[in-house]
């Protein structure tokens, strides 16, 4: 399978303390990758890359807040120089706020942003500018199926992924020429530490049951094939697609 074969590569995945972002660097560890992990918790970044050295993974850590652009800058310049190239970036770091939009607080609405959609342009950006130099790079963007659907309670995360899904084809139009590979990954309702309220919800969890075809959450490893794919040379001609990974949600009223 010489063209899922990630060996030699380099992929930093944000947001990868816990949740999606570990199962994703897992996943492509599994390929042959070397894994960046990412978060701001120091402490819970290094029990996780830990975790992933322990399968015989080769792990490295590079903590520091998505949402400061400088600090952002200064530790991807610094990781090209002193441990080669970022091969694959997954912006995957983000959060949940669920509050009724006639009272979602202006603070809240600020920071869901700056940590969904500024980030993904930050870390994007910074990664960009060395893929460019090289002439070849993958960035996979981690959307929602709320990139084309509403619930209430989370309008300014909704438009946060639909920002995600737009900045994903902008990237893909504006790097392609370059070389790069710019896609976006959607996932439906995943059993992660970001949907533990309403995974604890029985209400919830058997309407969802009923609205997916699939009829069941999602599982983290599910998603780790289609960001193979989008990393390998598989999808070398794949460029501002959003690939929805939801049971089918999206596809049946």
């Amino acid at each position: 399978m010489r063209l899922f074969d990630l060996t030699g590569r380099t992929a930093l995945v944000t947001g990868s303390s816990m949740g999606i972002g570990r199962a994703l660097a897992r996943g492509l560890a599994e390929a042959g990758a070397r894994i960046v992990l990412n978060a701001r918790d120091p402490g819970r970044l290094e029990a996780a890359a830990e975790e992933l050295r322990a399968t015989g993974a080769d792990v490295l850590t590079l903590c520091f807040d998505v949402t400061d652009p400088k600090a952002v800058q200064e530790k991807i310049d610094s990781f090209e120089a002193n441990h080669g190239p970022i091969d694959i970036l997954v912006n995957n770091a983000g959060m949940q706020h669920r509050t009724a939009l006639e009272d979602f607080p202006v603070d809240a609405f600020d920071r869901l942003m700056r940590t969904n959609v500024n980030s993904a342009f930050y870390v994007g950006q910074a990664a960009a500018r060395h893929m460019i130099t090289r002439g070849k790079g993958k960035i996979i963007n981690i959307a929602s199926v709320q990139a084309a659907l509403a619930r209430p309670g989370i309008a300014p995360y909704t438009a946060s992924k639909g920002a995600i899904a737009n900045l994903t084809k902008g990237m893909a139009t504006d790097w392609a020429k370059h070389g790069l590979n710019c896609n976006a990954i959607a996932p439906g309702y995943f059993d992660t530490p970001l949907n533990a309220a309403l995974v604890a919800d029985p209400e919830f969890s058997a309407w969802l049951e009923k609205r997916t075809p699939a009829g069941r959450w999602g599982e983290v490893e599910e998603l780790v094939g289609a960001c193979v794919f989008l990393a390998s040379d598989a999808a070398s001609f794949v460029n501002g697609h959003t690939l929805f990974v939801d049971g089918g949600i999206t596809a049946s009223l």
